[in-house]
């Protein structure tokens, strides 16, 4: 796996396929091979995709003994991306990976070409008091120690024996005082942009995520049914499906008309994502470079 140094991170990250840039932000504890194994297979073939790790998650080494607020990402982004070259591109987000990712599109709305935000709110509540409770090291350890080992496992081999016990605390600890949006941030993101939510995401109700799309000049929603906060893991299928929608349809507006449109192989184009339920639909994958 290739890292770069950036804002004085050894930023480890995946690269695949080929096309537009595309930079896909995970969730907090997770990683970015992980969180978006459903969509690589897919989106790959029409873009070329750029999956880094937060810092003090799997690869990107950061101690949260030494410090974590919510900016820093924001500003490992920026350095990121510069370091790749990228002038502009697409930015997909989940979780804390969306709260990233709409941060960076208010700071910097001239380099995205359109914004895919996953299980997001820009209210405080319920989402603090959610996290708070579900990043509780001695709860996982009582409760759930199944993903206590799978976050040793994730973490481990980098960030050393324990950290993700020093990691999720300080998170929990920061998501109370991050800095949220207001509808004058929000009106600077002037590009395409889709907002993705589970209807029974604990974390963001749905009216939060209205409210958001509503305030978002060119926004657009995707509820999925049945589904809690994992969306694009939970209902792959139908969420690669809306975002090759939302992609199409991005590509059709008229500021996009003079940019070249990338499909996705003619061989290729109906295929589902390998690991999404046998029964998801099948995507038609298009976009604006």
């Amino acid at each position: 796996m290739p890292s770069l140094p950036a804002n004085g991170l050894e930023i480890g990250y995946d690269v695949l396929g080929a096309g537009p840039p595309m930079v896909l932000l995970h969730g907090a504890t997770s990683s970015g091979r992980e969180d978006w194994a459903a969509q690589v297979p897919l989106f790959a073939r029409a873009f070329q995709l750029f999956l880094p790790d937060a810092r003090g998650h799997a690869t990107t080494r950061w101690d949260a003994a030494d410090g974590w607020r919510f900016d820093w990402l924001v500003d490992d982004l920026d350095a990121f991306v510069d370091a790749l070259g990228l002038d502009s591109f697409h930015l997909v987000g989940f979780s804390l990976g969306a709260h990233t990712a709409l941060a960076y599109a208010t700071r910097r709305p001239e380099r995205i070409r359109t914004l895919i935000l996953g299980g997001i709110s820009t209210q405080r509540e319920p989402r603090t008091s959610v996290v708070r409770r579900l990043l509780d090291p001695a709860r996982i350890d009582r409760e759930d120690p199944t993903w206590a080992a799978e976050l040793a496992a994730r973490h481990d081999p980098v960030q050393g024996e324990g950290a993700w016990r020093r990691l999720l605390p300080a998170i929990a600890a920061d998501v109370a005082n991050q800095p949220v949006p207001g509808p004058r941030d929000l009106r600077r993101v002037e590009v395409p942009a889709l907002v993705a939510i589970g209807d029974r995401d604990p974390f963001v109700p749905i009216d939060h995520a209205w409210g958001l799309q509503r305030q978002l000049p060119d926004g657009r929603l995707f509820v999925a049914p049945d589904c809690p906060h994992e969306v694009m893991v939970r209902r792959a299928g139908l969420f690669n499906e809306a975002c090759a929608g939302f992609l199409r349809s991005a590509a059709a507006q008229p500021r996009h008309a003079g940019r070249r449109i990338a499909h996705a192989p003619a061989s290729s184009a109906h295929a589902a994502p390998a690991d999404a339920p046998a029964d998801a639909p099948t995507v038609d994958t298009a976009t604006a470079e």
